[in-house]
């Protein structure tokens, strides 16, 4: 039968080396020998074993000396010492050193392989927990940014996050990614290794929200058949978020409000006060100082809610993140799904331009996720993003013209200029579309439409990959 998972055996004696990888190679292990002579590092890297079986006493370095060595370079083995029965103390400090294990000659073959057994299986999980921390790390970062008020956002949720319970409000609309903003702040901060919790104030009813939040007794009320612990009480070393906060029921606030000025609380139908410390993290797309105007939110909770506010801008107020979002979004679903993608294509860069996304980045995230999914290929085109009204095609372009030309017209051209090149190309793209479809697909008819000579046409046809038509 064979094992998943090499074994290096690291003994100067030759007779055990051989006996010991005999008892192994027959249990089904793939298994590497070495005498202990060389660098035993560079062997371990070579080898790539997941279990090195070390010899306390070799020539020129101890076990110990090797095991040491091992664990200042993290090195990612599980080591099981042999010694003789003399050496027992120096088995302990091995232990102490970072060994897994330790056998001891003359060594009992069953009970090694439940050694190994173990060790293995703690080798896998170690490297499942390793790979989930990196696919969240990737998930959790500051994805690169060109726009000014996002590199202030990200420098201040760098700072939030060393704060132990300083409490964050996160505003923008729909979409922007607060709830990303939130976990990237609780993830950088002491607080990371207990959980971030979420609940969606608006999804549920009042009575259910209380109970979520704060927990309940034992007959509390009708369906209260047994005591339940609330969020506040699991996010207890953690962070709490609470999405559209601005939904929460006056009621519900009062009691909020409390747990921020005495971090303690009672459950619903409870008389003993629980004491949690917990991060409060909430998010909203409502205009709360209009709310608390209207009364439906208390100013005092409010300002406590507010002592670090963030507002995130809709994606169509930084254009100049729009191609980073998009590789980035490219580049992760293109591994998720196995994927050649390695570009966006300028015409779908500029399809996406000219769009106002009002889902904002999830919009452009499930754009992406789409295209990725039903396309291959290494340059992501216009087509492929299927963008309502938008579609890689002319009107889209038109659209966007339009709506910038719009607002120039209006306002001046903004601090930060504008994209000449880009707006005059999305005219030119959408009056040659328009002249070839009143020519029926005719190029010299379109010529004579636009006032241009037919050459000349074609060479813009060219440059804005549109189809050829007849002659």
């Amino acid at each position: 039968m064979s094992r998943d998972g090499r074994i290096l055996v690291v003994d100067d004696d030759g007779m055990f080396r051989r006996v010991i990888a005999h008892g192994l190679e027959e249990a089904g292990w793939k298994v590497d020998l070495d005498d202990g002579a060389g660098n035993v590092a560079a062997r371990i890297r070579q080898a790539a074993p997941d279990v090195l079986l070390l010899d306390l006493n070799l020539p020129g370095a101890t076990g110990l000396e090797i095991l040491q060595s091992l664990v200042r370079q993290r090195c990612d083995v599980r080591v099981i010492m042999v010694t003789g029965t003399e050496d027992l103390p120096t088995a302990v400090s091995a232990m102490q050193a970072g060994a897994f294990d330790y056998v001891t000659k003359p060594v009992d073959l069953a009970q090694l392989g439940v050694s190994i057994e173990r060790a293995m299986e703690v080798g896998r999980v170690s490297r499942e927990r390793d790979l989930y921390r990196d696919r969240h790390d990737r998930r959790f970062s500051f994805v690169e940014t060109r726009n000014p008020q996002m590199q202030e956002i990200y420098e201040l949720a760098r700072k939030v996050a060393q704060s132990e319970t300083t409490t964050v409000l996160i505003e923008g609309e729909s979409g922007t990614g607060k709830e990303h903003v939130a976990n990237l702040i609780h993830q950088r901060s002491p607080r990371a290794e207990k959980p971030i919790l979420e609940i969606n104030c608006a999804s549920l009813p009042e009575q259910l929200l209380e109970s979520e939040l704060f927990g309940h007794e034992k007959g509390a009320f009708t369906d209260a058949s047994e005591r339940k612990r609330g969020l506040l009480e699991l996010a207890d070393g953690g962070t709490l978020f609470l999405d559209e906060v601005g939904e929460m029921a006056l009621s519900i606030q009062v009691k909020l409000l409390r747990v921020l000025e005495r971090l303690t609380f009672r459950r619903v139908g409870g008389t003993d006060d629980i004491r949690v410390s917990v991060r409060i993290i909430s998010a909203t797309n409502r205009d709360l100082t209009k709310a608390v105007s209207e009364g439906t939110m208390r100013e005092d909770l409010y300002f406590r809610l507010k002592v670090v506010p963030i507002r995130l801008p809709p994606l169509r107020e930084r254009p100049e993140d729009l191609p980073v979002l998009a590789e980035h979004f490219l580049h992760e679903f293109s591994r998720t799904f196995g994927r050649a993608f390695l570009r966006v294509s300028d015409d779908a860069a500029a399809t996406m331009r000219a769009y106002a996304w009002p889902g904002n980045i999830r919009e452009l995230r499930n754009c992406m996720e789409r295209a990725v999914l039903l396309h291959d290929g290494e340059e992501l085109t216009a087509p492929m993003l299927q963008i309502p009204g938008a579609v890689g095609t002319a009107e889209g372009g038109a659209v966007g013209f339009l709506r910038e030309v719009g607002e120039i017209r209006d306002r001046g051209i903004p601090e930060d200029g504008v994209d000449f090149e880009r707006l005059v190309a999305q005219m030119e793209r959408f009056l040659i579309t328009k002249a070839a479809e009143k020519a029926g697909g005719n190029q010299s008819l379109a010529a004579r439409y636009l006032h241009v000579n037919r050459d000349k046409l074609r060479t813009r046809m060219k440059n804005h990959r549109l189809g050829g038509g007849r002659q």
